[in-house]
């Protein structure tokens, strides 16, 4: 069986440079047909789903209203990856950030959300400056290459992080504190001539991953993120482009393997990374054939095992994957179907311990809503 093949939605990654062309930046390229305009933000609410999102459409009536057409987010669909392709306009392959964890050669694996060694949690940002690991221009630069005043609005503890440093370079940064000044802060960028705004809002995710996507909690966080935007739609200056879009969507677990307590899984391997529903598995030199193959045997129809090669070919990191990025990717790649989850309860203890999870292929974490409306 094979991923669902959904090549021909729109990328996330495609946003930003329309926006920046729909305001009048010549080197971008529109390719949503955006509507011609005088300034322009995107609103990422983490985790919002295209399915859960019209699974529970009563709970965000103005959104559900909204969301014209889907996005697909790639591979992995975790926040990492759909950050950089707000950040860059690219494609895993390509912006080099393949995971919440991946392996950086000679450092060890990264935990690109924290910044520090998934192994032993030692800080990483003087071994790996964020401007190397992902070294490429970003959006928020391009926008003031043009002449477009950029600014990033996302939680206050957030500013000067090495994964902010490694995507959102280039930007003005206003650190916000709930659901009020986040608003406020965006509707202000809006009004201050030709800008461009990227804001952030991170509680949906959360509590999907605490309670699980589709709980009570989870419902009632989506109807505060619906009168967000309701707030943003109805202040939005004449000219003004909004875009509401998201990094993944989110499945309940049901079934999961332990990795490290399956030893048919282990031989040849060096280490491990990814996520609970996306995997790379990184093999000793010459073990890479033998750990495919085990890891197709105990794995069977509940993921899409992968080599390397595989895996980019089939473009699950998108067209282009390059040559600093490819030692990043698993020797061997592993991706979730179902609701199974692949998990490392004592050396991810947490993330094991999580019932809302993302990262694969399926359709349901892959698609994310796009609404767009002008003021």
């Amino acid at each position: 069986m094979e991923p669902p093949q959904i090549t021909d939605i729109p990328h996330l990654g495609q946003v930003v440079p329309s926006l920046l062309a729909a305001v009048g930046d010549s080197g971008s390229v529109n390719t949503l047909a955006l509507p011609d305009s005088r300034s322009a933000a995107v609103l990422l609410i983490d985790g919002l789903g295209w399915e859960l999102l019209h699974e529970h459409a009563a709970d965000a009536p103005v959104l559900a209203e909204l969301a014209g057409r889907p996005l697909r987010v790639g591979f992995p669909s975790t926040t990492a990856a759909g950050l950089a392709a707000i950040g860059t306009g690219l494609a895993s392959g390509e912006h080099g950030m393949v995971g919440y964890t991946f392996e950086m050669p000679g450092a060890g694996v990264l935990n690109a959300l924290r910044w520090c060694s998934h192994e032993h949690g030692g800080d990483l940002r003087g071994a790996l400056p964020p401007l190397e690991v992902q070294p490429l221009p970003t959006t928020f630069e391009r926008a003031a290459a043009a002449g477009i005043e950029a600014a990033v609005v996302s939680s206050a503890r957030f500013s000067d992080t090495a994964l902010t440093r490694a995507t959102q370079r280039g930007a003005r940064y206003a650190g916000v504190h709930a659901l009020g000044d986040l608003a406020a802060r965006t509707l202000d960028v809006l009004a201050e001539g030709r800008a461009f705004c990227y804001a952030y809002h991170s509680e949906l995710d959360m509590l999907g991953h605490l309670y699980g996507p589709g709980s009570t909690a989870w419902r009632m966080q989506l109807r505060q993120v619906d009168r967000l935007v309701e707030s943003l739609v109805d202040g939005l200056p004449p000219g003004a482009l909004l875009a509401v879009v998201a990094d993944h969507g989110m499945v309940a677990v049901d079934g999961a393997l332990d990795i490290d307590e399956t030893p048919e899984l282990l031989p040849g391997v060096r280490a491990i990374g990814g996520e609970v529903r996306a995997r790379h598995v990184y093999t000793e030199p010459g073990a890479a054939d033998d750990v495919l193959a085990a890891w197709r045997a105990v794995l069977g129809d509940r993921a899409w095992v992968r080599s390397r090669d595989e895996a980019i070919e089939a473009g699950w990191f998108g067209h282009t994957v390059s040559d600093r990025v490819r030692p990043r990717i698993g020797d061997v790649v592993a991706a979730a179907q179902g609701r199974f989850g692949m998990v490392r309860e004592l050396a991810e203890a947490v993330e094991s311990s999580l019932i809302g999870q993302h990262g694969s292929l399926t359709t349901a974490e892959q698609l994310v809503p796009l609404v767009t409306v002008r003021g």
